[in-house]
């Protein structure tokens, strides 16, 4: 436990509550209860001494593995393959349900394909990022872990018990862990259950096969709902399960990635807690969900969303960038500095500062997102609109001042011009959802501000020494978000000032067709470091090249970008200069972003047919 593996060798599990990361080797070393944004249990992604694991994989022996999923699920199998046999483990949570619960098993059965393996399976947690004690209880059927935060139950699947001789069973300060071989046939397993009510009681084999087929229909089921039957099926299927596994079901809130810390440059310090709800990112899911069939979860968003409309009560800032997946918007910074960070990158950061800044873009993709419900059938209630009339009245009044940004920069405002145009965004569609349902507000005032905002951007946004758009008014630093303007329908993309604009980011923002958000050396953001290139803004730009009618440029550009997914298909928030992922992971940014741009570039290409 000593080394890091790499970001993308991990794969996500998940009950819809809550997830777990699952190296390679079999080590679970992330993973948070009873909730995504609880405390972490098992957190040696960001410490390998400190931060507790739980590991099952073969003993003594030279081994190579790999990961896959269980076509059509989340169910995690990974194969370890020695001179002497084939040995799977699957790891899987069974689906909790939408009623909020302190209630959550992982399941781990591993089963020997051919020949034998010596296997190990050692359960260290460290409740509360480590900094909980615990004590270790002994049951006749399994033991409990008992700390100030939260206990859970480690069982061994009943009948498999005699594959694990009862002295090979240690116990000790630091958590639990026995050896056993395997052959040919064999079926063994462990069982974590958090906050049980009573003793602990082992599951049989057959049991634990009954939850696997349980789960395994539940999400074969719920992936057949998506209509996509285009030419990346398998890809956007793929994202559209990972974001699924990243919400919250109680409340349908999509956390922006299940975990914290992860840094954006190795050794440095851009390492953020990523798993809460922002507006912006979950906005989006809804045009991704919306575009599969998903209506159900889009609905779901939307009604949370409103919730925090309605719930605005700062006259200064009636709607926060994010919030935690119950609606509070409590988000207190704290730095774990006992905890040395992945790869040694500190500070580890739990909470999340930027939550109270002043970012004006969030009210674009907010109202872009429910004008497109809307569209689709989803009309908000009376009380929802009402509320959503009175925070376009506030934007009248707020959006022509210096803000914070969509990359929650740290080094003071600025005349945003995404922030500007998402701003327009905001109005605009709120003046249709007004005109479409003759809904009350005072469009005329709206109307005016829209078009203000609009020539304001066209005139102080462009830069006429770099013939682009440009990051904010006083700077002439080109910005990647700016790779929207056309598809949100402010800028035509045959529009001269806009050809010119995506040239100078061609020039400027792409290597290799990957996509940095910005230079932060040319634009000092408040931190120290660099970071890789952001996989979002990426796909932004295919879907950019597409709309340039660059249509071949976009496909092998997309094409490319599906070759920096893991083996499993999974994306992180960042690519770096060597092409190892990098950021929180998986990210929903990623994810969201692949699945509209797969789907729009589809329509270009059976278009152009």
């Amino acid at each position: 436990m000593d080394s890091y593996p790499a970001v993308e060798d991990h794969g996500l599990i998940g009950d819809l509550q809550t997830a777990a990361l699952i190296s390679t080797d079999g080590t679970v070393d992330w993973f948070c209860a009873p909730r995504f944004d609880s405390p972490s249990v098992f957190g040696a992604l960001l410490d390998r001494r400190n931060g507790g694991h739980f590991q099952l994989s073969p003993d003594g022996v030279d081994y190579t593995s790999k990961q896959l999923y269980l076509p059509g699920t989340p169910i995690l199998i990974t194969r370890f393959h020695s001179a002497d046999g084939v040995g799977e483990l699957l790891d899987f949570m069974p689906v909790t349900g939408e009623r909020a619960t302190n209630r959550h098993r992982l399941i781990r059965l591993v089963r020997m394909i051919r020949g034998s393996m010596p296997f190990r399976f050692v359960c260290q947690p460290r409740f509360n990022y480590g900094r909980d004690p615990f004590e270790l209880e002994v049951h006749p059927e399994g033991d409990v872990f008992r700390s100030q935060t939260l206990n859970f139950t480690l069982t061994l699947f009943k009948d498999a018990k005699g594959l694990i001789d009862a002295g090979a069973i240690h116990r000790d300060a630091q958590g639990v862990s026995a050896r056993f071989t395997l052959h040919a046939g064999d079926i063994g397993g462990v069982v974590l259950e958090t906050a049980c009510p009573h003793a602990p009681r082992a599951l049989s084999t057959e049991e634990a096969c009954e939850l696997l087929a349980e789960t395994r229909d539940f999400w074969r089921r719920w992936v057949d709902r998506s209509r996509y039957r285009g030419r990346w099926r398998e890809a956007v299927e793929r994202s559209a399960m990972t974001l699924k596994l990243m919400t919250y079901a109680p409340t349908g809130a999509l956390v922006a990635a299940p975990t914290a810390g992860l840094p954006e440059q190795i050794g440095g310090q851009r390492n953020w807690d990523y798993r809460y709800t922002w507006i912006r990112d979950a906005s989006f899911s809804v045009h991704a969900l919306l575009r599969l069939g998903f209506t159900d979860e889009a609905e779901k968003y939307l009604l949370w969303l409103d919730a925090r409309i309605r719930d605005a009560r700062d006259p200064d800032l009636p709607l926060q960038i994010m919030y935690r997946i119950d609606g509070s918007p409590d988000l207190p910074e704290e730095v774990l500095s006992h905890l040395e960070g992945y790869r040694g990158s500190a500070p580890v950061r739990i909470g999340n500062g930027a939550s109270g800044q002043l970012q004006l873009d969030i009210h674009g993709e907010a109202l872009n997102s429910l004008e497109l419900a809307d569209r689709n059938g989803l009309i908000a209630p009376y009380e929802g609109w009402r509320k959503t009339a009175e925070l376009m009245d506030w934007l009248c009044e707020h959006w022509d001042q210096p803000e914070d940004g969509i990359w929650e920069t740290r080094s003071g405002r600025q005349d945003f011009t995404y922030g500007r145009m998402m701003s327009w965004v905001a109005l605009d569609r709120a003046i249709r959802l007004a005109q479409r349902r003759g809904r009350p507000g005072d469009t005329t005032r709206w109307t005016t501000e829209r078009n203000t905002i609009y020539e304001q951007v066209m005139k102080r946004g462009f830069h006429p020494g770099r013939q682009a758009f440009v990051q904010h008014y006083r700077t002439d630093i080109l910005d990647a978000s700016l790779l929207a303007m056309p598809g949100l329908g402010f800028i035509s993309p045959m529009d001269p000032m806009w050809e010119s604009t995506l040239r100078a980011i061609d020039a400027e923002l792409v290597s290799d067709s990957l996509v940095y958000r910005y230079d932060p050396n040319a634009s000092p953001d408040g931190l120290a470091g660099t970071e890789g290139t952001f996989s979002m803004c990426t796909f932004w730009y295919v879907q950019a090249l597409a709309q340039a009618g660059r249509i071949d440029d976009a496909r092998l550009t997309f094409e490319k970008m599906l070759t920096f997914s893991n083996p499993l298909g999974l994306y992180s928030e960042e690519i770096a200069p060597t092409g190892e992922q990098i950021g929180n992971f998986p990210q929903a940014f990623s994810h969201l972003s692949l699945i509209s741009t797969a789907t729009h570039l589809d329509d270009l290409l059976d278009q152009q047919r």
